[in-house]
């Protein structure tokens, strides 16, 4: 009898919040979105519709694993099922096996797969919990590089983006980098083609973790003497992992009012800034002390600031804009401390599988019939 070996993967996964699959009761429909929500397949667009290519990896799951969960597949028989070669079924089936989907058992010289707990909802809310404990384990990390703040939340934020993070255990450690370097790359916010020596996200966590109030992209791209394009992508790929958000820079209202009212009053006039310049929205003590300041040529930013305090933010915002001007906007940690931004990620992570485990258990149903 030959001897049988467990092989284990380091777990990792990459788990994308999409919009579900609502009502829908096809299986081709079902398992593209949780290969798609599990960062298994890599997508140009939204979409699930039957008249798609399925990948090599969907016809696995389809037409093998899930036709038979517990049979024990070995390469032949996968590669005969989704006409991949050895080596593209290989490749396959590390990613199904690292992300905690399958289950795989050395004999001799064979590797025999699994689909875990024998179902497609078994296996899903096993990788849930194993995610969710790994995740725990690496936001506290990341907590310790959050600078409390008792100012840094005052001001409510944007609307929440669309949720993506990578989820994978702490590997061996390497001589290129430290334990930070190590979170950052573990957590994708590097991006899927970074260099080795690449520590712009890394830099860019710890700059936005130790400030109080929210930074400018150009500020950032200025500090760390990178181009707005890379800091953005960079920002962007922290914002989809709650670790940041944006918020508006209410304290640079006063300048940016201040700078429209003076060229507004010199372009066009008082008639304009009372009608379509939006002074006449306001208060009259208000408008008037905004318009005799422009007129005498005495206003300055800390003026025009002392001038708006009674008036709400949102009718600041206003007029912002109706005399040219756009609400600032800077990016700042998304949490007062390190706990509230890993109670923050923790709460995404949880919606996104919860919506993974009800797909599971809707496409579990769907095969039985």
């Amino acid at each position: 009898m030959s001897h049988v070996i467990r092989a284990l993967s380091v777990f990792a996964l990459r788990l994308i919040e999409y919009p579900m699959p609502t009502g829908s009761r096809d299986v081709d429909v079902l398992l593209t979105w949780i290969l798609d929500s599990m960062g298994l397949i890599r997508r140009r667009v939204d979409r699930w519709g039957d008249d798609e290519q399925h990948s090599a990896l969907h016809r696995i799951m389809r037409d093998a694993l899930l036709a038979d969960p517990l049979r024990g597949w070995d390469a032949r028989d996968l590669g005969d099922a989704s006409g991949l070669s050895h080596t593209g079924t290989h490749h396959q089936m590390a990613k199904l096996r690292s992300c905690g989907l399958v289950s795989t058992e050395v004999d001799g010289k064979w590797h025999i797969h699994v689909l875990r707990g024998g179902s497609m909802s078994a296996a899903v809310g096993l990788v849930s919990v194993q995610a969710r404990a790994v995740l725990e384990l690496r936001v506290s990390e990341l907590a310790g590089l959050v600078q409390p703040s008792e100012t840094r939340m005052s001001i409510p934020a944007e609307e929440e983006v669309g949720f993506a993070i990578s989820i994978a255990e702490p590997g061996a450690r390497s001589d290129a980098g430290d334990s930070i370097d190590a979170l950052v790359a573990d957590l994708g916010l590097n991006g899927g083609r970074s260099r080795e020596d690449d520590r712009l996200a890394r830099n860019l966590l710890c700059e936005i973790s130790s400030s109080g109030h929210p930074m400018t992209i150009l500020s950032l791209a200025d500090r760390f003497s990178e181009s707005r394009s890379r800091v953005q992508r960079a920002v962007e790929r922290m914002r989809s992992a709650a670790l940041i958000e944006r918020a508006p820079m209410v304290d640079r209202i006063s300048q940016d009012v201040y700078t429209g009212l003076m060229r507004q009053h010199s372009g066009r006039g008082e008639e304009w800034l009372m009608s379509r310049g939006g002074l006449g929205r306001l208060d009259e003590s208000i408008s008037k002390a905004l318009l005799d300041g422009a007129k005498k040529g005495s206003l300055n930013t800390e003026k025009v600031q002392s001038i708006l305090a009674p008036v709400p933010i949102e009718d600041q915002r206003i007029l912002l804009n109706t005399l040219g001007g756009r609400m600032p906007f800077g990016i700042r940690v998304a949490g007062a401390d390190g706990a509230q931004v890993a109670e923050r990620v923790m709460r995404r992570a949880d919606r996104a599988l919860r919506r993974l485990r009800t797909v599971a258990q809707r496409l579990d149903e769907t095969i039985a019939g």
